[in-house]
């Protein structure tokens, strides 16, 4: 005969059974998603990697000019290499933190006016914090109209992950193309893109002297590639759950079997009597 207490406790493991197998549910759903997306982050990351890797031995090409700049994105445009014509204007240059393999420091980031009739940014380079000011740096300034080479990247809005811009503090902590644009003061149209200057052919190599800051051709070019390992390590975690699910489950029917039989069982008529 069933006491009342097993018969209270028999709902309760149910329930209990329930939200495991519930929760567990949710977190595997949540370790599939996981894998998919690093998939998917595989796929891109590959695809960056092979079209930078194609762009680097292309000619470089014209600045796109207005027509062009709707139509501009980050997964078909960034590293292009281009060529640029025309005059900086070095008295609104704009100094953006920066972290480089020579340490932390600034960008110098100048607006040109190109032969195409608008400004551009270009990031100069890096600099040390000892050569922030302009007036350290007069020596090596270009003049007059200049003809280079550089990467396309695209405008870095806001600031960084921790820190936001402060335009009117003079705190840049992202290449904000329309923020720095506006506090300079450049008048007419202004591409909505910056340009890495890449290092001239005759400086590849030089020692890095105060002759030579701002350092230019520092833009990163070697991208880590670790989701294929991050798919798999969600991937066969999801796996691991699914299996435990799986296991509870078939616990829990092959206890519910002899309860079930119990249950059904038929009575004993001489037991009754006896009774």
């Amino acid at each position: 005969m069933t006491s009342s207490a097993d018969t209270a406790r028999k709902p309760r493991g149910r329930l209990a059974l329930f939200v495991a197998l519930l929760a567990g549910g949710l977190v595997l759903a949540g370790l599939l998603a996981l894998g998919t997306w690093q998939v998917k982050r595989l796929a891109w990351k590959q695809d960056l990697i092979a079209r930078v890797t194609r762009q680097q031995v292309a000619p470089p090409v014209a600045a796109p000019g207005q027509a062009d700049w709707p139509a501009l994105n980050r997964s078909a445009d960034e590293y292009r290499r281009l060529q640029l014509q025309g005059e900086f204007d070095h008295s609104r240059e704009t100094l953006v933190r920066a972290s480089t393999e020579y340490g932390t420091g600034y960008w110098v980031l100048t607006p040109l006016h190109s032969r195409q009739g608008f400004w551009l940014l270009v990031n100069r380079g890096y600099v040390p914090p000892e050569f922030r000011s302009r007036e350290s740096r007069l020596a090596t300034e270009p003049q007059g109209p200049q003809v280079l080479t550089g990467l396309l990247r695209l405008t870095e809005p806001k600031g960084s992950l921790l820190q936001a811009n402060e335009p009117a503090a003079g705190r840049w902590y992202s290449r904000d193309v329309r923020a720095i644009a506006a506090a300079r003061g450049l008048g007419g149209p202004v591409a909505p893109y910056f340009v890495d200057q890449a290092l001239p052919p005759e400086a590849a190599g030089a020692d890095s002297t105060p002759e030579t800051w701002p350092r230019a051709g520092l833009t990163v070019l070697n991208f880590s590639n670790n989701h294929l390992v991050y798919a798999v390590t969600w991937f066969t975690l999801a796996a691991m759950l699914a299996a435990a699910l799986i296991w509870l489950s078939r616990r829990a029917w092959q206890r519910q079997l002899p309860a079930a039989a119990s249950a059904h069982a038929t009575p004993d008529p001489a037991a009754d009597r006896r009774g």
